[in-house]
């Protein structure tokens, strides 16, 4: 059988071990894709491994905060970890929300280790005509 090597894999692996992955006080970034669909701004977080019930979302003013915790598979005690390159632990995003989202109606769903908020553009942030008040004056000609 043969086995590709990778000369730095022992060195990541140093490495995840000292520095330790994401904790509360210190989480790991998340990756995330944010963009405009219509009439709602989408945010997509990608956390595979994670549960929904590990997810925490807050909205204070315009500041919106993603947690979420990926724990260990418990595992049997005969079980040896031969490699393990997955991160747990916790991670953590923050974005500021412009004034023109509607956060009192944000929608979440999770599928397939993704979870995908839905904000709705503020009605008052929209594009509208403005119609012309009042009657117009007459007006004389002088020659």
């Amino acid at each position: 059988m043969l086995m590709r090597t990778d000369p730095f894999r022992e060195l990541d692996r140093l490495t995840q071990q000292l520095l330790g992955s994401g904790t509360w006080s210190k989480p790991s970034a998340m990756p995330m894709d944010a963009y405009r669909e219509g009439d709602e701004y989408v945010v997509a977080f990608d956390l595979p491994g994670v549960t929904p019930e590990a997810i925490d979302i807050d909205v204070e003013r315009n500041m919106l905060t993603v947690k979420a915790e990926r724990r260990p598979v418990a595992k049997a005690d005969d079980v040896q970890m031969e490699l393990s390159e997955r991160p747990l632990g916790a991670f953590s995003r923050q974005i500021v929300l412009a004034d023109t989202l509607d956060t009192e109606h944000i929608k979440a769903d999770y599928d397939a280790g993704v979870l995908t908020l839905r904000i709705p553009i503020a009605e008052r942030a929209k594009p509208r005509k403005i119609a012309i008040g009042g009657e117009p004056s007459p007006r004389q000609i002088r020659g």
